[in-house]
């Protein structure tokens, strides 16, 4: 693969990428921030249940599962695993999505739709000589599928949409039982669900994909957040000493803010000959959220009803998440809702905020480090490595530069503990061969932040040899005035990213906090 890399052809569509410089750019933007999609937007932070936090894509690393890929959509951020009596349902109301693109047009050509129906059971107590209904979700102890001690029973469907996601052809994923899953109760705590995993696991469900000889897997529930970040620090100004973010022995300094909160997880593992187009190995993917248009609060809401409110009209998107970190930091607040409701077809509108970021020049003065914002506009090598993939390694053969993760579904996949934390640029700093993480898809435990960081200061053009352009990413690749040089590549958020815990196999993610211990 080094070989590979140092033999690239240059970059296709490189003029069309700049005029479409979008956001994928992002992640390298970025600097020392969350890259997690918290309450990015003015609107998402009113509505938490179609708040996409996360998105990754990534070759299957479980043993036996070489051939396969594994996307995973996490939304409703910022879960307290304490947050009771009503917890974590997701919205019946809203359309979740994932979305492939399979021959680099900028859009999807494979929609994955998830709706979700949460129903009331309604059980109750007998008290003197009525029968009352208990306020919990749950009346004893919780041990399987849709269990009798369950007072609400979420369950959702998998539409397959081929073509455009509103006017395409559906389907739907079916298990042994049909086209209706279980999502599991959040962890209310060890006395309700002793033995969570086990409970969880139960609802990882073997499926057949409409199209596709090979059988899939879902799962859809709660999980430990995988993401590790300072948040306080981060959005204080970057309230961090430069002499620990560029030194090595500090990369795990730092507890991650995060740390405690759950989240709920879309998983789908799909072999890859059933996502890639004839004669390409790349495919990009995306996540989006949609409500209905129109939404009536009722003023005498009926009992038993999931909610007062009545709702109707078009979908509405109203999150969208591919690379990491590109509406909280890329995007101008006054753009942010609208950049959640965009497909990456129309990218070219937010062009000016990648061509001309803002972010370097903050971090520079924050940070005090006077000249080390990037001179050499527009960023050519950004570009290349978000919006069109790195040509050899995740570039489709005739692509549309846009913002979303794309994979190279023939890079195959590197067991957990010989992944590099930081990816592709990790490898080529260390000499090393993984060339199956982040920018190529997005791994758990890919350090995302650590690589915005280092490639904000020139690390892409550095990581094998100062100034030397070892990805086919133009000629002005090197920053005009770095003086860090290779120091660069040291720059870190003191929170590390590749000590999270995480599953040997799907759905990957670790169980979820429990309420009590």
């Amino acid at each position: 693969m080094k070989n590979q890399i140092n033999s690239l052809r240059p970059a296709r569509s490189l003029k069309q990428g700049l005029t479409l410089v979008a956001l994928a750019t992002a992640a390298f933007m970025a600097g020392p921030t969350q890259a997690s999609s918290h309450r990015e937007a003015p609107f998402i932070t009113t509505s938490p249940k179609v708040d996409a936090t996360d998105f990754y894509m990534f070759m299957s690393y479980e043993t036996g599962r070489a051939d396969y890929v594994t996307m995973i959509a996490n939304y409703a951020p910022l879960q307290d695993a304490y947050g009771g009596p009503n917890y974590f349902a997701l919205d019946p109301d809203a359309l979740y999505e994932i979305h492939l693109d399979s021959n680099g047009d900028a859009k999807e050509d494979l929609t994955f739709q998830f709706r979700f129906k949460n129903t009331l059971k309604s059980i109750t107590r007998r008290v003197g000589d009525k029968d009352v209904a208990i306020p919990l979700v749950q009346n004893g102890t919780i041990s399987s599928v849709n269990d009798a001690k369950s007072n609400l029973r979420e369950t959702y469907t998998v539409d397959v949409v081929r073509g455009e996601r509103r006017t395409g052809t559906h389907t739907q994923l079916t298990g042994k039982n049909g086209t209706t899953f279980d999502k599991p109760m959040d962890n209310i705590g060890t006395k309700t669900i002793p033995d969570y995993p086990g409970y969880a696991a139960q609802h990882v469900y073997e499926v057949t994909m409409p199209g596709c000889a090979m059988p899939a897997k879902v799962f859809v529930g709660q999980r430990k957040d995988p993401f590790a970040v300072n948040l306080g620090a981060i959005f204080d100004n970057v309230n961090a000493p430069l002499s620990v973010i560029t030194d090595r022995k500090f990369i795990g300094a730092a507890k991650s803010t995060i740390d405690d909160k759950n989240v709920t997880t879309m998983a789908v593992e799909v072999h890859k000959s059933c996502l890639v187009a004839s004669g390409e190995t790349v495919i990009g993917g995306w996540t989006t959220a949609s409500v209905r248009q129109a939404r009536m609060l009722s003023a005498k809401p009926k009992s038993g009803h999931k909610t007062t409110d009545v709702n109707g009209g078009a979908w509405l998107q109203v999150s969208r998440l591919g690379q990491p970190l590109v509406n909280e930091v890329v995007i101008g607040l006054p753009d942010k809702d609208k950049f959640n409701g965009s497909e990456p077809k129309g990218d070219a509108q937010f062009a000016t905020y990648v061509t001309n970021p803002t972010l370097p020049g903050f971090l520079e003065d924050t940070l005090a480090i006077p000249g080390t914002a990037p001179k050499n506009l527009p960023r050519t090598d950004l570009v290349t490595v978000f919006l069109t993939g790195i040509p050899g390694v995740n570039q489709p053969k005739n692509v549309v530069g846009s913002e979303m993760l794309r994979l190279n579904t023939a890079i195959a996949p590197v067991a957990e503990a010989m992944q590099n934390r930081l990816g592709i640029m990790g490898s080529l700093r260390d000499g090393g061969t993984d060339f199956s993480g982040f920018p190529n898809g997005r791994r758990p435990k890919d350090d995302v932040v650590d690589v915005s960081i280092s490639a904000m200061m020139g690390a892409l053009c550095m990581a094998n040899g100062e100034g030397t352009n070892t990805l086919g990413l133009g000629a002005t690749c090197k920053p005009s005035n770095v003086p860090l040089g290779k120091t660069s590549l040291e720059l870190h958020d003191a929170v590390d990213q590749a000590a999270i815990s995480l599953l040997p196999g799907f759905p990957y993610l670790f169980q979820p906090l429990p309420g009590a211990k």
